[in-house]
């Protein structure tokens, strides 16, 4: 049986060289990085790609070459295959999901905390020699998180790890989700209107569709309180990044805590490395050791199963 595996974008998860890919299979040839015009004629022969939030259209997929049975997205989100065209080549599509549930969920209470102590105004001050903080009381905003109100929008694995987090710091939880669902263990599931204008904080931790695409808007954030903050740690294109950035110059939010952006990495230009009310990470949820070399051991388990004939976490 062919087991040719090609690793497209390898960089991108091994970035600092302490993932091994030779347990995807006997075969497998690694790139750190791989263009449009190189991508088919790297992968010719191969059964299975591998790659990591690398757009492949739907133009490039109908020239895979026959061999190619598998296309193998090395993380949870798959938005960046075009699973039509997939299905026209007859390529199974699988995904890696719960990997980074926990790291992931951890960065959005990190947001939360931080920004409920104007942490990054902090860390400028003491950048820029100002010691303000220590002599003259403390010149920041500064509040707890208990009995404030999170507002969860999307409730998956990570949502619901975030909850369980939160709820351990004795927030107050309400949940919007494609599927309603009954009140349950102190959760309120809610309208998307209703959550906005209750929470203290909003979380995003749905996928990104053309339904969610800006879901987060100059409407929808006009709806929040003036002193609420914004957490995404999901996909970037879910907020409206214009209409962000107005909302946080203007004072319709307090700020916004984002590890990831609409495009990544952001222009050099982009005011949302500037703005006092931003804390702003390099797309790191799911970027530490451990959660990679989980990301590793799961994706070599697709194509393990994949290769004794029981695919497993296909999304097309």
């Amino acid at each position: 049986m062919n087991k040719k595996t090609v690793v497209l974008n390898a960089a991108k998860m091994n970035f600092d060289g302490k993932l091994d890919f030779g347990v995807l299979s006997d075969d497998v040839t690694v790139y750190d990085d791989t263009t449009a015009d190189e991508l088919l004629e790297r992968i010719q022969g191969a059964c299975v790609v591998v790659t990591k939030e690398m757009p492949v259209s739907g133009d490039l997929i109908r020239q895979f070459p026959d061999s190619v049975k598998i296309i193998c997205e090395a993380g949870t989100g798959y938005n960046n295959l075009d699973l039509d065209a997939a299905r026209e080549k007859g390529i199974i599509v699988c995904n890696v999901p719960s990997y980074s549930s926990q790291r992931v969920a951890h960065t959005a209470i990190m947001m939360i905390l931080n920004l409920s102590s104007t942490m990054q105004t902090q860390m400028k001050m003491l950048g820029s020699g100002n010691h303000d903080n220590f002599t003259k009381n403390l010149q920041v905003p500064h509040v707890e998180v208990n009995g404030k109100t999170l507002g969860i929008i999307g409730a998956g694995n990570i949502g619901r790890a975030v909850i369980k987090v939160a709820k351990a710091l004795d927030m107050d939880i309400l949940v919007y989700t494609r599927t309603p669902r009954e009140d349950a263990d102190g959760i309120r599931y809610v309208d998307l209107e209703t959550l906005l204008k209750n929470s203290d904080y909003v979380s995003l931790h749905c996928p990104l569709t053309p339904q969610t695409r800006h879901i987060i808007n100059k409407e929808t954030l006009s709806m929040m309180k003036p002193s609420a903050f914004l957490i995404n740690t999901s996909r970037g294109a879910l907020v409206d990044e214009p209409a962000l950035i107005e909302a946080l110059q203007n004072g319709v939010i307090a700020g916004a805590g984002l590890d990831v952006q609409e495009t990544e990495p952001p222009a050099d230009d982009n005011l949302l490395y500037t703005l006092d009310n931003v804390i702003l990470t390099p797309h790191m949820g799911w970027k530490g050791l451990e959660t990679r070399q989980r990301l590793v051991s799961i994706l070599a388990g697709n194509v393990h199963a994949f290769f004794d004939g029981t695919p497993v976490n296909v999304v097309s």
